[in-house]
């Protein structure tokens, strides 16, 4: 689907590279290479709708000062049929810019193209026939999930929506950390725990996860076998098994409460890839081999190390540690050539948190040493947020277990706010999160100042609705009011909004332009009334005011939030 913006635009590209042509055709100058026409948007109106510095690339070559070369390829411009009933207006301004004025009837061609689109518009088909891994959340299933994570939830489900929209085959992935250091931690906090809760005097692991979830768990194990009797044998087992039995036990229940947090945030994911299954398939031994007989390796005082350096890093990296087992680094790299090598993703992403911005160029490096294109490998890192709550930040410690969980977070504020408060600033931006605000039933409160626009539009058409037969055709040229152009111009901006979101990995954008809809649909109601006298009018805006309800479910679609019809 080629959108009436995109081939404007490509027409307007178009002509402005014949126009160059022409002129030198006709003598106005003399060039061996053909410009690339970029057009832009002027910042301010009165310039036109899009400008072009195509003669301000040429003064160099064609030995002429760029508004003499604009002059001549205007008057070119302003003769080419092609542009009739496109384009009002052609002229020069500053040193050369060509600024162009449309015709404003494209404007009526947008509620065409919602009406035959519906809920699909918006979408391209640039990435048609590519496949996409987003992985983001990925939380540590040793405990609740914290806000961290639960911006991580927002932007990454985000993303994975907007690049659907874009024609990507898009997988969302949770990788479950089920292996490691952090699971030796998990299981030394258990047992400590489960040894203090039948009856033993022992010290708590001074790293140890000291959140009241690990008790919770050592309880929930102890009831689900039938009492401490049935238990106490566990204390004559040998550490490891007792360790690997709560450990299980304790594992299983935290998955299943990601499982329904997830769910209840509205992210549902495709895959839930377990690292620990790299390990039992020997996915870590062949990605090992793999980088070894790249000669990518080399052993040092008992242990395997990665040679970064040679690939534009500062130091070397171990891989696999002297008591031979591999670090989470190793780990990391088997995960990502599972996801570029085996399951052949065309572009894989990661949501990381901004901690972790150091690993990104080791990690490609590793990738690049495995012989694949570290391009197709993209990391967004997030910042950290901070909640305010009666304008004061609430201090937090995963650690120490004082912290607001995602669960505790949805109950809060709800999903919509939470999935678009996430959303409110790129996610390489540190912000606050104002849970007083998200509540709120105000303009200042995005989420209500979107939703309400469409529960509004709603609300007209129920008492409207019926005096037109909306499935009839109008005659949009009625509509020619400053506030109803600009609505319409807004609402052909949504698939070029979504191309960038995509380009720029930066969910934000379609917050903005959510906000930037909804203002414009309450100032066209400001300034427009629908229900006039003249019915030829009022099936125009309601026309109008339809497609605006269309766009804006869309748009709300994508954040994955709700689009109620009353308020």
């Amino acid at each position: 689907m080629t959108y009436i913006r995109e081939k404007i635009e490509n027409k307007l590209k178009q002509a402005a590279a014949d126009a160059v042509q022409s002129a030198v055709s006709a003598g106005a100058f003399q060039i061996e290479h053909q410009p690339d026409v970029q057009l832009g948007v002027p910042r301010e109106a009165k310039f036109g709708d899009y400008s072009t510095n195509v003669a301000m690339q040429l003064p160099k070559e064609a030995h002429m000062a760029p508004r003499k070369i604009a002059e001549a390829i205007t008057e070119q411009l302003k003769a080419d049929d092609n542009l009739k009933g496109i384009v009002s207006k052609v002229d020069i301004a500053g040193p050369g810019f060509i600024n162009f004025t449309l015709d404003p009837a494209w404007h009526y061609d947008v509620i065409g193209e919602v009406e035959s689109m519906g809920k699909d518009y918006g979408r391209t088909e640039g990435h048609k026939g590519l496949t996409y891994n987003l992985e983001f959340v990925s939380a540590n299933p040793t405990g609740p999930m914290h806000i961290g994570n639960a911006r991580g939830g927002a932007i990454g489900d985000v993303l994975a929506e907007i690049a659907a929209w874009t024609g990507y085959d898009v997988t969302r992935e949770f990788y479950v950390n089920d292996a490691g250091n952090q699971i030796a931690k998990f299981g030394d906090s258990l047992d400590a725990r489960f040894k203090q809760a039948m009856g033993l005097d022992v010290p708590f692991p001074e790293d140890g996860y000291q959140g009241k979830d690990i008790m919770e768990r050592v309880q929930e194990y102890i009831a689900d076998q039938g009492g401490k009797d049935q238990v106490v044998g566990l204390l004559d087992e040998d550490d490891d098994t007792r360790k690997r039995k709560l450990i299980d036990f304790a594992l299983n229940v935290n998955l299943k409460q990601m499982h329904t947090d997830m769910a209840k945030y509205g992210v549902h994911y495709d895959v839930w890839f377990s690292e620990q299954s790299m390990y039992d398939d020997g996915e870590i031994e062949r990605a090992l081999k793999l980088l070894k007989d790249k000669g990518a390796t080399y052993e040092k005082d008992g242990a395997t190390w990665f040679k970064t350096t040679d690939y534009g890093c500062e130091k070397d990296d171990v891989l696999i540690r002297q008591n031979g087992l591999p670090t989470y680094f190793m780990g990391d790299i088997a995960y990502h050539l599972n996801k570029l090598q085996t399951r052949k993703f065309d572009r894989a992403v990661n949501v990381w948190g901004a901690d972790h911005h150091g690993h990104i160029a080791r990690l490609k490096a590793a990738i690049r040493a495995a012989g694949e294109d570290d391009s197709r490998l993209h990391v967004v890192t997030m910042q950290l947020v901070r909640l305010i709550k009666d304008g004061e930040p609430i201090r937090m410690s995963k650690r120490q277990g004082k912290a607001i969980g995602l669960s505790e977070l949805l109950t809060m504020v709800g999903t919509d706010a939470a999935r678009v408060f996430f959303n409110l600033r790129s996610p390489d931006s540190h912000f606050d999160f104002d849970l007083d605000l998200a509540i709120q039933e105000s303009n200042e409160n995005p989420v209500f100042y979107m939703q309400y626009a469409h529960a509004r539009i709603c609300s007209i058409l129920r008492q409207l609705g019926g005096e037109v037969d909306l499935d009839a055709p109008a005659d949009l040229s009625l509509l020619t009011h400053p506030k109803e152009m600009e609505l319409l111009e807004v609402m052909s901006d949504l698939p070029n909004t979504i191309v960038q979101a995509e380009r720029k990995n930066d969910p934000s954008r379609m917050v903005h332009y959510g906000q930037e809809l909804a203002s414009a649909f309450h100032a066209f109601y400001n300034d427009c009334r629908v229900r006039v006298d003249d019915a030829k009018l009022m099936h125009a805006r309601l026309k109008l005011i339809l497609a605006t309800r269309q766009v804006l479910e869309n748009v709300l679609g994508i954040l994955g939030v709700s689009a109620p019809e009353s308020m």
